[in-house]
């Protein structure tokens, strides 16, 4: 395998993304917890507004089939209001008061309430935890992160559990802060748009953003320089450093 970096300007042309309207669902596991921590950071540096959502999933609470059905309905109501209440003392004692918020819980299918959500309420990104389940958990449960990564129709941040050192910022107010950035594209439509946010974001945060394009099947060692030197061109007017790879 061999690479080179190579570095070229800022685009002239090409949007900057902004965002003003971010979704962070939240179970209340350490993994939610983690992914507001970006959700904030990013809602304080766009000035954004963050809606927090819970959603209650009866499927979890097997107790309810037991419920006599004069007291089922209570016994919702019950858990949407542990949900708020929870949710409502979880953004006092964290969330930056000067950060327009918007509490939201209901009942339902977790990846489809997120998602109905989002569209309802145009939001620009999703934060979100992932418990980076494997075997049976992911069989019989499911991820409601990748579906929500598959289904949605804005930008995603799956957030999986990084190290501690990682989440230490060096502003004073900032719950995250990003210094190193990778894009990698394979120059398709759906790439091009994801670069608008991460220009966007190496600009809020000061950020470090390094372009990454994979050369895949080169035929033989004589076609890399040409493959390359093509990559390059469509690279051309992207911003950091570029690396090229030949796989």
């Amino acid at each position: 395998m061999t690479s080179s970096i190579l570095t070229s300007s800022i685009p002239q042309t090409g949007g900057m993304r902004e965002l003003r309207r971010i979704l962070w669902p939240t179970d209340f596991s350490e993994f939610s917890d983690i992914a507001f921590r970006y959700a904030l950071s990013l809602a304080q540096h766009y000035r954004a507004k963050l809606f927090a959502q819970h959603v209650v999933e009866l499927w979890r609470h097997p107790e309810a089939d037991f419920a006599p059905a004069r007291y089922y309905e209570e016994f919702c109501e019950r858990l949407l209001q542990n949900g708020e209440n929870e949710l409502q003392r979880f953004l006092k004692n964290r969330a930056d008061n000067e950060i327009q918020r918007e509490r939201v819980v209901r009942q339902g299918v977790a990846a489809d309430s997120i998602l109905a959500l989002a569209e309802a309420q145009k939001v620009d990104l999703i934060v979100m935890g992932t418990h980076g389940r494997r075997g049976f958990d992911r069989l019989m449960v499911g991820s409601v992160t990748e579906r929500v990564l598959r289904k949605a129709s804005c930008p995603v941040l799956a957030v999986h559990k990084p190290s501690p050192d990682f989440l230490k910022s060096r502003e004073q107010h900032d719950p995250v802060h990003l210094n190193r950035i990778l894009f990698c594209t394979d120059f398709s439509e759906n790439s091009e748009r994801a670069l608008g946010h991460a220009i966007s974001l190496t600009a809020e945060y000061n950020a470090e953003l390094t372009l990454l394009h994979v050369l895949e099947d080169i035929p033989g060692w004589s076609s890399i320089d040409e493959a390359t030197a093509a990559a390059m061109q469509q690279l051309d007017g992207s911003t950091g450093k570029v690396s090229i790879w030949q796989d």
